[in-house]
């Protein structure tokens, strides 16, 4: 049953502040072991990648896990193991070529008529499959100076309609910051649409309090989209599905992406409840990607034939708005590219818009 749209009251940051919860997120594996009961004896922790790429994991995602279980699919997400220290040919540092995207200013241009900004290198939770992991962030971040450089690039570029903030996630900027580039966005008449790419609703639900459910519905002349990023079912607890359920009422689009990922959600089952739940919490399935070969993430690849499999068992078994597009990108190429049988680019099926 879909529950009732909350009252913004219930978002209130005076009530669960954010920003508290993150700064009191889980970084040393050790202590995620003992919160889940876990003998780290028993697992592949890894020193070397825990230093290259710290663990982050929010309380309340940790919450969510099985205790005692180490093949737990939200565990496997977070938790650094040493099979990321190997090297795997054909996975490298930047698999989708987002460093020869880049046009300065954070700004990155890959497909026509969008403009992306990395908005900022942090995030909530550090997945260990992220495909931007070693991304130079430093020298491309699109919010320095009050966006200047990357609102100069996008009024000048006529040929955008859509602006899409991305990151790190982007909603680990305060609603100033994020209000100053949509207030400026609107006065911009070829942009016609602002999509945001986020993971905070899920991880951390307290970000969606009585500020950003403001500063949303501060746009009326653009159109909103908010792409989530959810693998499992599991990670849709009540309040999850509660503050999808206040974003949305806001009238922003909610998709979802996921990732199909070895041990996480690569079984019809598993990828049937995350449709169903996700559209419980009202959110439209959109996409699942093959893996981004990132070095580091090679024990989560699913072969090709393996995803096909599974597409079509969920073409199978659900109705056509809940199966997610199965897709891979390819560094240079116009869009995202449909995996389909025999590998053509024409998609076998199209979503629900």
């Amino acid at each position: 049953m879909i529950a009732a749209t909350p009252r913004l009251s219930q978002f209130d940051p005076g009530c669960a502040d954010w920003r508290r919860a993150l700064a009191d997120a889980i970084r040393d594996p050790l202590e995620l072991c003992a919160q889940l009961e876990l003998d780290p004896a028993q697992l592949s922790l890894a020193e070397a990648a825990s230093r290259a790429f710290p663990l982050l994991a929010p309380r309340k995602f940790v919450a969510r896990m099985r205790r005692g279980d180490p093949r737990d699919p939200l565990l496997l997400q977070v938790l650094p193991q040493r099979a990321e220290d190997l090297e795997t040919e054909g996975f490298s540092v930047d698999p989708v070529g987002d460093r020869a995207s880049c046009h300065g200013a954070g700004v990155l241009r890959k497909y026509h008529g969008r403009a992306l900004l990395i908005a900022t290198g942090a995030c909530a939770i550090h997945c260990r499959y992220c495909f931007r992991r070693s991304f130079p962030y430093a020298e491309n971040l699109a919010a320095q100076q009050g966006w200047a450089s990357a609102l100069t690039a996008v009024r000048e570029d006529t040929s955008l309609s859509e602006v899409i903030l991305s990151g790190g996630d982007p909603l680990t900027l305060s609603d100033r910051r994020l209000e100053q580039l949509s207030t400026a966005l609107q006065d911009v008449a070829h942009i016609q649409r602002l999509r945001i790419h986020t993971r905070m609703p899920v991880v951390l639900p307290e970000r969606v309090d009585t500020g950003l459910l403001g500063w949303l519905r501060s746009m009326p002349r653009l159109q909103v989209i908010m792409v989530l990023h959810v693998n499992h079912a599991r990670e849709i607890d009540h309040g999850v599905a509660q503050a999808c359920h206040a974003l949305r009422a806001t009238g922003a689009t909610l998709l979802n992406q996921s990732v199909l990922l070895a041990g996480v959600n690569d079984s019809t089952d598993a990828l049937a409840e995350l449709s169903e739940a996700l559209f419980a919490a009202g959110v439209l399935p959109y996409y699942l990607h093959l893996l981004d070969k990132v070095a580091g993430a090679s024990h989560f690849d699913v072969p090709e034939t393996r995803a096909l499999g599974l597409h079509r068992e969920l073409l199978a078994r659900l109705p056509g708005y809940l199966v997610p597009r199965l897709v891979r990108e390819i560094a240079g190429a116009a869009s995202k590219t449909p995996v389909v049988v025999g590998g053509s680019n024409e998609p076998e099926w199209l979503p629900v818009p």
